[in-house]
């Protein structure tokens, strides 16, 4: 009778502990509530749902990664977890943390970068949107890589479009994906060999659309004033470009005044010939593009002649180029 009484003991104890096993197995540790305070949560590129349980683990985010596994296998969201920065909470249920892991709710800001934008311009905007100071990314603009002929200058490398940034990203991390965007363009463009068979350099050919892009009113007039450089560089005339000479002076405008043409800066194109020593704004694609092809003309002037409207004329007579000046002027001083 004792050795039935402890035999029965034994297999009830292995039953309750064998329950307890399976218990756990089929109903993981896992928080009640919502939980609370903050934690920013970073889900790297190809991160697995394992590994990211394992780091809301790490974190104490949620109990357990089996918690978690399960609950984001019953969401339907095991593959499409998207890298970025999360704001969770602390002891958090497994299914509450799986609806903040929605990609919509990632820490990203949208910062678009405008075609023509120069470099000081594009730290401005970036500190509104980042909170990093302008003058954070000029010191990280010098120390990043650019090709030789750049001469540690990004100006005409910083590609303008729509760029996501984290919370996390530093200076000089968003400076470079603006670089790698660049890259990419130039690549796409195939920039650096029809450059060659134009006879220019990739930062030549570079500093060529960004004059285009900023003396360029409409689409349509970048291939003319692509044109007109070409022409005048190969007559040898001065390319008396009046936005090279007003970054050189740190201006802005469409008119440089008398003073201005006096400037001994490298980018006044009235007092030097050839192209200034490097692009003067960041060139989009159809100011790349324009450069890249120009039109077929003998254009050797043009001058916008309605600010407001963005018309410009083009004249291969310079006798005709001032009565188009003439018209610049009395549109302006009109208002």
């Amino acid at each position: 009778m004792l050795a039935l009484i402890i035999l029965a003991g034994m297999i009830g104890g292995g039953g309750y502990y064998g329950y307890q096993w399976l218990n756990d197995v089929l109903v993981p540790d896992d928080y009640p509530g919502p939980g609370s305070g903050e934690v920013i949560i970073e889900i790297r590129q190809g991160a697995s749902a394992g590994e990211v349980a394992q780091i809301l683990v790490e974190k104490g985010v949620v109990k357990s990664v089996r918690a978690f596994t399960n609950a984001i296998d019953a969401a339907g969201m095991s593959g499409s977890l998207q890298p970025g920065d999360y704001r969770m909470r602390k002891g958090m249920s497994a299914k509450d943390a799986v609806a903040l892991l929605d990609p919509k709710r990632r820490l990203q800001t949208k910062v678009t970068i405008s075609e023509g934008m120069r470099a000081s311009q594009i730290y401005q905007k970036l500190e509104e949107a980042t909170g990093i100071s302008a003058e954070e990314f000029q010191k990280a603009a010098k120390a990043i890589s650019l090709p030789d002929a750049a001469r540690g200058n990004i100006e005409g490398y910083l590609f303008p479009a729509t760029y996501e940034i984290t919370p996390r990203m530093n200076a000089t991390e968003i400076l470079e994906k603006m670089l790698d965007r660049h890259d990419k363009a130039v690549e796409d463009a195939g920039l650096r060999a029809r450059a060659k068979k134009l006879g220019f350099t990739a930062h030549e050919m570079l500093t060529i659309a960004s004059i285009v892009q900023a003396e360029s009113g409409r689409l349509q007039d970048m291939p003319k004033v692509a044109r007109v450089i070409y022409n005048r560089l190969e007559k040898s005339m001065k390319l008396q470009m009046d936005s090279t000479v007003m970054y050189g002076l740190g201006k802005y405008g469409i008119i440089a005044s008398g003073t201005d043409l006096e400037s001994e800066s490298p980018y006044n194109t009235y007092r030097w010939e050839g192209l200034p020593p490097g692009p003067i704004c960041n060139p989009g694609d159809h100011a790349i593009e324009a450069a890249l092809q120009p039109e077929k003309g003998d254009w050797l002037y043009f001058a916008t002649t309605d600010p407001k409207r963005r018309i410009t004329k083009f004249t291969d007579s310079w006798e005709e180029f001032q009565k188009i000046r003439a018209e610049l002027y009395r549109n302006v001083q009109g208002g």
